[in-house]
């Protein structure tokens, strides 16, 4: 170990998250590379730094630094190299010399305590010199609030935002309510907040941490799926939480109540951004649902034949009746499984409107689902984020939309796919930007897994009744030999299906010993399969009931990821806690991040385009691991390339194997189902379904036959309180009256 004093020169990178930085400094007449891990802006500083010196076998030679200190410049050059380094906002080269010529290396001390001399100099008024004074206060009071966030485990980037929010009243908060973090300032849990809160000694029975803890456990439940809580569950989980008695919680939702941070709604308690979401949600569809469309009996009829000659195709009664709705209705809303005509309808119903001169939009939850759409129909469709223009972070409000009440979508028609995808906040967001005498069609399978995100959008739909809806049951598509539909109806029904291996695409491996699973699922994965089906093993998933266990995704993954994408010494490697990511692997975003830029870039490395945002269930590539900028670039459909520091990997995870309910809204040339070891509350019949339906050439089961026939037996699903279809039938009451 050495230490050294260097002046910073500049910056070559720096990542905001953790801090980690690669700066160019000056010893005497000497450059130095210094690598390390600094808090604030380093531009012009002096340091004084305690490392080794290292050689990397990329970037030569580097001192990697464990400890270091801010000092005062120490004579009149290093203070004018400081000052004409614009780390201080408003003082320039020249400025800076004539502060020194007039006082030297009293300069900084005059700065912050008598910084109306600087008014003295010629080019400085009085007012100019407070604001120099201010910025040089700020940078030190800012590198002083990060040295002492950090001892509480906080990110350099999430240091800066609570400073912005606060200023020097953040070390008042902090000692007094550290969980008001977690009320105002995105990025801060109810746990961040907990472990300052035992740090500085705050009791556990404290009135700010019962009430955060409550407003935790609400957001909990809506990243599960729920719209809000009965009294009974949020009150036991909380106490689970916080080790609390339930009377003691109790007048605290009251409180939050009066806050206007929940609302109570019989013994339904819900967060107020849940419900007022709910509330606007139901009012905006059943309020475009009353526009009423018009179009004569008889011409109708003629132009849906017409269609159907030109199209070459034949529409069954039911069919007929859904293009008829969708002319008639400002709402409607087509379902059913595989195979039952869905596509074919909506062909029709897409040229019946284009040839009325009406623009049509299509539209689905993913990139992938988008994809499939566009490939179905012939007509270009897109993600629904991208139709609504999304953008990026506005004011610490995460996402947003171009497209809303104020500057809403241009087209007359938007047909949505895969609605059974399609979370409450999204199609608040959708209704939004639709506007006055449009027609919103919705498509989906209801005996599809509800959507990752809150709510049971399309399921309360349906279940209120109160628009026109068509449920397809008639299976069409199920070409000479082929299982994969017919099953998957079986299978939805409720009936048994054969596992006799029979068929040519629909098969049963009986196994009850992992290891011996494992075996198969590499050979079926890297050998079988992609001869089979005529892909790559890239292209084979496999998709597990459970995320965690010996048959979950992340043990599959960590085997999967040895046989499909080996280490081999020349692809990068990266460890991200327990998980090692490598140059080539399949991974997938787990989180909606509106910020998150990307771009795509065509020939001669020229950025053909830009834009913000990767959403949950993006899978993609690894292209690229830089060790040095500490980065990894990972490549998504339609070639967007994004860019995630080190620190930010706990956004993606492997994909060679996923959960069923991840998988939702793509297709496969083949999937694999591991059903082995499944938990209780896993085995439910519409898991399978969706797993089943993901398939276009192949499916095969492996593990035990009593869980997959116990799986088709049970209809019952995973409970998800959800208000929606309650409010759209308030509504239509109101409406109606």
């Amino acid at each position: 170990m050495q230490t050294i004093e260097v002046y910073v020169e500049r910056v070559i990178f720096q990542n905001e998250e953790n801090g980690y930085c690669v700066l160019m400094t000056r010893l005497d007449d000497e450059e130095i590379i210094v690598v390390g891990t600094f808090y604030g802006d380093m531009q012009g500083q002096m340091l004084r730094v305690t490392g080794e010196t290292d050689y990397h076998q990329s970037y030569g030679e580097q001192f990697k630094v464990q400890e270091y200190e801010v000092i005062e410049p120490s004579d009149e050059e290093s203070v004018r190299r400081y000052l004409s380094s614009g780390a201080v906002k408003g003082i320039g080269e020249a400025l800076a010399g004539r502060i020194i010529k007039k006082f030297g290396r009293d300069t900084l001390r005059i700065m912050e305590e008598e910084p109306e001399r600087l008014a003295e100099i010629k080019g400085i008024s009085m007012r100019k010199a407070q604001e120099i004074s201010v910025s040089f206060s700020e940078k030190r009071d800012l590198r002083s609030a990060m040295l002492f966030l950090q001892k509480y485990g906080i990110t350099n980037k999430l240091a800066v935002k609570i400073y912005e929010t606060y200023g020097l009243k953040m070390y008042g908060i902090l000692n007094e309510n550290p969980y008001k973090l977690s009320e105002d300032i995105e990025g801060v849990g109810f746990k961040t907040a907990d472990m300052i809160a035992e740090k500085i000694g705050i009791h556990t029975d404290s009135d700010y941490r019962i009430r955060s803890g409550l407003l935790y456990v609400l957001s909990q439940a809506l990243a599960d799926g729920n719209m809000y809580l009965p009294r009974g569950e949020l009150l036991a989980q909380a106490q689970q939480l916080l080790e609390v008695q339930a009377e003691h919680m109790e007048p605290h939702i009251m409180n939050l109540a009066i806050d206007k941070k929940v609302v109570i709604k019989q013994e339904h308690i819900y967060s107020a951004r849940a419900y007022h979401t709910e509330v606007k949600t139901a009012g905006m569809l059943v309020c475009l649902s009353a526009c009423r469309q018009h179009a004569p009996e008889e011409m109708l009829e003629k132009r849906i034949s017409a269609i159907e000659k030109e199209e070459q195709v034949s529409l069954d009664e039911l069919q007929r009746e859904a293009v008829r709705q969708s002319v008639k209705n400002s709402v409607f809303v087509l379902t059913g499984g595989p195979g039952t005509g869905k596509t074919t309808t909506i062909n029709v119903i897409i040229k019946y409107f284009l040839q009325q001169g009406l623009h049509v939009a299509l539209a689905a939850p993913t990139g992938r689902a988008a994809k499939r759409m566009t490939e179905a129909t012939g007509y270009e469709a897109q993600t629904i984020h991208r139709l609504l223009e999304v953008g990026g972070d506005m004011e610490g409000r995460g996402g947003y939309f171009e497209r809303d009440e104020f500057y809403p979508l241009e087209q007359d028609v938007i047909i949505i796919d895969e609605m059974s995808m399609v979370d409450i906040f999204l199609f608040q967001a959708l209704l939004a930007a639709i506007p006055e005498g449009a027609r919103l069609i919705l498509v989906g399978d209801t005996h599809q897994l509800p959507s990752v995100g809150p709510g049971q959008v399309l399921g309360d739909i349906v279940d209120s009744g109160a628009f026109a809806c068509i449920r397809l049951e008639k299976i069409f598509r199920q070409e000479k030999g082929s299982d994969i539909v017919y099953n998957a109806h079986k299978i939805k029904s409720g009936t048994q299906i054969s596992l006799d291996n029979q068929s040519k695409d629909f098969f049963f491996l009986p196994r009850n010993d992992t290891n011996r699973i494992y075996n198969n699922i590499v050979q079926l994965v890297t050998d079988k399969m992609p001869r089979y089906v005529d892909a790559q093993p890239y292209d084979i998933q496999v998709l597990t009931p459970m995320k965690k266990g010996p048959l979950g995704v992340a043990a599959l993954n960590h085997i999967l990821q040895e046989y499909i994408n080996p280490q081999d010494g020349r692809k990068k490697e990266y460890a991200f806690g327990e998980r090692i990511f490598r140059e080539g692997d399949k991974v997938m975003q787990i989180k909606n991040n509106y910020k998150l830029e990307w771009e795509i870039v065509g020939k001669y490395n020229i950025t053909i385009e830009k834009g913000c945002g990767v959403f949950n269930g993006d899978v993609g590539k690894i292209t690229s691991i830089n060790e040095y900028a500490r980065q990894v670039s990972v490549e998504y459909e339609e070639g967007k390339t994004v860019v995630y520091a080190f620190d930010a990997m706990d956004e993606l995870e492997l994909a060679y194997a996923m959960t069923i309910h991840k998988s939702q809204g793509s297709e496969y040339p083949a999937v694999i189902i591991p059903v082995l070891g499944v938990p209780r509350l896993l085995l439910y019949r519409n898991l399978l379904y969706t797993a089943v339906t993901r398939a276009v050439r192949c499916v095969t089961i492996i593990g035990s036959e009593e869980l997959v026939a116990e799986m088709i037996k049970n209809e019952n699903v995973q409970t998800r309180y959800s208000g929606l279809r309650e409010k759209i039938c308030e509504n239509t009451r109101v409406t109606d009256e």
